[in-house]
Order: structure tokens, then C-alpha cells, then sequence
């Protein structure tokens, strides 16, 4: 397997005698379709997870491929005190991936790896962190330090566009130029994958104009464009520091980054539980979005979740104290 799980089928080219120059090229077209179906970023986690997994391997003395069930459990106890509880059914499931596309026996699914995998969550689990809602005063105070210049244009364009469309921030970086539609009622907004959108259907958000033109999406974006000068290529670039706008696509960290940035100098928190990021906005429009009397399905439908209980465990963060009952006993 080396350092990195395959994701394809080029090494099945060991297992055929001669393949011709037409059966290898069948076997690199397989390995180009096993890879789209694992976005980029899992594909780069799952790699990451099994480098990991052969390191420890190494130290151990144990055998990675294929991997005993107590091989599996003795790591999955290892990196337990140290990792999240995603983070370790992760790297679980890279484990499981690897074995799979190395034709071996799955030691993941075995008993003894699910009960080591349930005594980790028993002895050090820890509560699920929601990112915390950037509430619209927020908003308009991580706005308000957003400078006239191309970096204070494309930033003011990225935050206002990341709220209204209740995006993640894999999905503003990815945004092109030509995916936006621009109408007299605002604009229509192409996805073109997203996290839950596996298989790359797309789909079209509409984003109104504002009433405020201070805090409207339409009008930043018109302003970036304005700016960038560009009718193709990434939609969020880099920003140069002699103002000269990059051709590069931003990283997705950067959009943390840029919030950390403004939340700074806003005086919002950046560390805590209550700390700015970047999926904070996408909460916080889902928050406002019920505060208004929305329903569930037409917010379902705008942010694009599938779970109703995910969704409603940003509102229940929000409200912990106004709707709790404890403040309606008489106390």
C-alpha cells in the first residue's frame, strides 16, 4: 500500500499477467472515476489518517496490511486520549477503506475492534462543539471593519454571501465567477458539490437584494466584481499585499483566517466556546432564519441539510438560556 491509501485501481495492474495498452487504459480510467467519488478534502484525510495508522504500525512492530483486529483496537486506544471521537471513527474508516481496495478482511467490522471503539467513547468521550451562531449584530460588527480597498471588498463580499447562502467554506472558495447569475431580484447561485452532495448534482440557491445597503449580499458581491475585473476563474482570491489581486484560489482556512482577522479587530471573541468561525455563519442564518418564523423545510431546502435534528441543534445553542424552563419557575 505505501504511505497513502489508493483510492483507485491502478495497483490491480499487478494481478493481470500482461495487460494490454487498452486494458491499462481501462484500468486508469477506473482509478480516474474511484477517485471523484471522494471529495478532495477526504480523500486528503483518509490519506492522512492511514500514514498515521502505518506510523504507528512501524513503532509497534505490528503488521498494517492486513491488520489484526487487536492491531486495530490498540491504535484506536492510543490516539483516543488525543482525538475526537469523529476523529477516531475517521481514521476507523480509513483503516476499513484500505483493507477494501487491498481485497483483505475488514478488521474494523470486527467485535473486538466495536467494543475497544465503544470503551474509547465511554472513558473519553467529550460533547460535540457546534459552532456557535454569528448572530446578524455580529455581523454588521465584523462588517464594519471592512475597509473600501480590494482586500475590505472581496472580505465584506465573502462574509455577507457565506451568511445569506448559509454556506460552508469549502463552498465559498469553490464558488467561479460563472457560477453567478446576476437578475434585477438579486442573484441565483450555483453549487456545484457540496459535502452532502456526493454526487456532484448541484444545486441553485437565490440570494435577494438587501434592504440595508450596508448588509446586502448582492450589492457586496457587485462590488467585489467590480473590483476583480475577472468574468471567469475562482469568484474569492487572494489579495496581495500591494492590493494586486492574485489568480489563486483561497483556501478554504483562509475563510477562518479572514473571520479571526475581523473578529479581532471587532472585539469579538476568537477563542471559547462563544469564538468566531467560519461555520458560524452558516448557523447564524439558520438561527435568524427560525427567529423569523421560517419553516423548517424552506430553511432545510436554503442550507441544504438532510438531518432536522442537526439543523435544530444550532437554534437550541442559540436559545439555551432565553427558552430554557428554568427561567419560568419563579426563581
Amino acid at each position: 500500500m505505501g504511505g497513502e491509501i489508493a483510492i483507485g485501481s491502478a495497483q490491480a495492474a499487478q494481478w493481470v499477467a500482461e495487460p494490454t495498452e487498452q486494458g491499462l487504459a481501462a484500468l486508469l480510467a477506473a482509478e480516474e472515476y474511484l477517485q471523484l467519488s471522494f471529495a478532495p478534502a477526504t480523500q486528503r484525510a483518509y490519506s492522512a489518517d492511514w500514514k498515521d495508522f502505518l506510523r504507528f504500525c512501524a513503532e509497534m512492530g505490528f503488521v498494517a496490511m492486513p491488520a489484526t483486529p487487536k492491531t486495530v483496537a490498540a491504535y484506536l486506544v492510543s490516539i483516543a486520549k488525543l482525538r475526537s471521537p469523529a476523529t477516531v471513527r475517521r481514521r476507523l474508516a480509513a483503516i476499513r477503506l484500505a483493507h477494501r481496495l487491498a481485497r483483505e478482511a475488514a478488521p474494523a467490522e470486527d467485535a473486538e475492534v466495536q467494543i475497544a471503539l465503544k470503551g474509547t467513547r465511554r472513558r473519553h468521550g467529550r460533547p460535540v462543539q457546534q459552532a456557535a451562531a454569528i448572530r446578524l449584530t455580529e455581523l454588521r460588527r465584523l462588517l464594519s471593519t471592512c475597509t473600501e480597498d480590494a482586500t475590505g471588498r472581496r472580505d465584506r463580499a465573502l462574509l455577507l454571501l457565506g451568511f445569506a447562502g448559509a454556506l460552508r467554506r469549502s463552498e465559498l472558495v469553490a464558488l467561479d465567477v460563472t457560477d453567478l447569475t446576476h437578475t434585477m431580484e438579486g442573484l441565483r447561485l450555483r453549487i456545484r458539490r457540496s459535502k452532502t452532495d456526493t454526487a456532484a448534482e448541484g444545486v441553485e440557491l437565490g440570494i435577494p437584494r438587501g434592504r440595508n445597503p450596508l448588509t446586502c449580499p448582492v450589492r457586496a458581491v457587485e462590488a467585489w466584481l467590480a473590483t476583480l475585473k475577472h468574468r471567469t476563474g475562482p469568484l474569492f482570491r487572494a489579495v496581495h499585499q500591494t492590493g494586486a489581486i492574485g489568480r489563486e484560489r483561497l483556501h478554504a482556512d483562509s475563510v477562518r483566517f479572514i473571520l479571526q482577522a475581523h473578529a479581532r479587530k471587532a472585539g469579538l471573541p476568537v477563542t471559547g466556546p462563544k469564538r468566531i468561525t467560519a461555520h458560524g455563519l452558516r448557523a447564524g442564518f439558520i438561527t435568524e432564519a427560525y427567529d423569523r418564523g421560517l419553516r423548517d423545510r424552506d430553511i432545510m431546502q436554503h442550507s441544504r441539510h438532510r438531518d432536522l435534528k442537526t439543523m435544530h441543534g444550532y437554534v437550541r445553542l442559540a436559545r439555551l438560556l432565553t427558552d430554557s424552563p428554568a427561567g419560568e419557575v419563579g426563581l
